[in-house]
């Protein structure tokens, strides 16, 4: 695999690159405007300097050929390592000066990717303080899933480092054509190709269907029109596992497979591909510009599709100005309050926004909101080619069946043909 790096574990990582994004770590705004407040006290019973670092971001990279990229998983981060002190790599801001910097305003991104003050956990002699301040508290639902999976993630990669995914993505099928599927259902049925979401809870709604059997739903998707599907992976905030999507792929699915995660490090991609995604969802909200130039080259070695997702006009903006775009998310849940709107879709895609993408020949996926054959025609008609639909269909006692009343009508390859 020319992709991975193999022969020893990767270097472990020194003090100077865990301070490489100390503008995240420490922002005088929120440093100053709340004092700490006490919640709770309690014995240490943990190992003595247990408390740890905080976990590490992706190593980001910019690079001027594939190869290069092959080869930055592990060396990129040494290299990190040693300008840290200088400059805060990718954007050539000094350190001292980004320290106060807004995190939108340095890299793009909406979402901490870390408790900015440090993690509330705290120790004082034998006791555990947990103080909360601004700058410690997840804002909203999807800030507090990105802190718990960088957090998840850093323990994956103890357990299973970059080298040890070779022998499992050698083994793995070709990556199926994702992009190509959903154009060919579009031109086959004539409305958005479906990405079928199989997805057993959220956080905002709870378990979603309680006789959950992944690999069947999958099936029933398939049979009834779906081009590609999408799989949670996500297991505390969705119930979901990677060993869904391994199942639906060695159970024969012939339809290429999302996965859907919440990518915060490289390693996450390679561990994807190797449980047989075919596609993984990136959010502008979460990553740099950077870290998407990075795993887009990353994901073209791997064989693998990008959907990249957006929720408003500045992260259209931002993804519009990246090379290699293929496929474009617009979520239309507000990620703040996460009520959905999907006249959301339409205002992103108006004016010079759509003439641009129509230039670059992007697909265009519609994801939430969208329950009807109205809901549909309605981003249809906005620009959008393709849909991620999960709940609508999820719910119902025959999802397979539920499609065609999704669109109006039957789309199962059968029908239309």
């Amino acid at each position: 695999m020319e992709a991975l790096a193999i022969g020893s574990a990767p270097p472990r990582l020194g003090i100077a690159a865990q301070i490489r994004h100390s503008h995240l770590h420490r922002s005088k705004t929120l440093a100053t405007a709340a004092p700490l407040r006490l919640v709770a006290a309690m014995p240490m019973d943990g190992p003595a300097g247990g408390r740890g670092h905080a976990p590490l971001r992706c190593a980001r990279a910019e690079t001027d050929s594939e190869d290069a990229v092959a080869t930055s998983s592990q060396s990129s981060q040494t290299q990190s390592a040693g300008s840290a002190d200088a400059t805060d790599q990718g954007n050539g801001v000094p350190v001292a000066d980004a320290a106060a910097a807004d995190v939108a305003g340095v890299d793009g991104i909406r979402i901490r990717r870390r408790p900015v003050t440090g993690p509330s956990v705290h120790y004082v002699g034998p006791f555990q303080f947990r103080l909360e301040n601004e700058g410690n508290t997840p804002r909203n639902i999807l800030e507090k899933i990105v802190w718990d999976k960088e957090a998840e993630v850093s323990q994956m990669k103890e357990r299973r480092p970059l080298y040890m995914l070779k022998g499992p993505l050698d083994n793995s099928p070709p990556a199926r054509d994702f992009v190509g599927s959903l154009k060919a259902s579009y031109d086959r049925t004539g409305v958005p190709a479906l990405i079928a979401e199989i997805k057993k809870a959220s956080p905002s709604r709870g378990v979603l269907r309680e006789d959950f059997e992944p690999v069947q739903i999958a099936q029933a998707y398939e049979k009834n029109g779906a081009a590609c599907l999408s799989v949670l992976t996500d297991a505390k905030y969705f119930q979901g596992s990677f060993d869904y999507l391994e199942a639906i792929r060695n159970a024969g699915v012939k339809c290429p497979l999302l996965c859907k995660e919440f990518i915060v490090d490289a390693w996450q991609l390679y561990y994807a591909r190797s449980k047989g995604a075919d596609a993984v969802l990136l959010i502008a909200a979460v990553l740099p510009d950077l870290d998407i130039k990075y795993m887009l080259k990353i994901c073209k070695i791997l064989g693998m599709a990008a959907l990249v997702e957006v929720h408003d006009e500045r992260e259209m903006d931002r993804v519009l100005g990246i090379d290699g775009i293929q496929l474009i998310g617009i979520n239309n849940r507000n990620l703040e309050t996460f009520e959905v709107d999907i006249s959301n879709t339409k205002r992103l895609l108006e004016g010079e926004r759509g003439q641009t993408i129509a230039q670059k020949g992007i697909i265009v996926v519609g994801e939430s909101g969208l329950f009807t054959p109205e809901d549909i025609s309605f981003v249809q008609n906005a620009g959008v080619r393709a849909v991620l639909v999960g709940e609508s269909l999820i719910k119902q006692e025959d999802p397979g069946k539920a499609i065609a009343g999704l669109f109006g009508k039957d789309i199962s390859p059968v029908s239309v043909a």
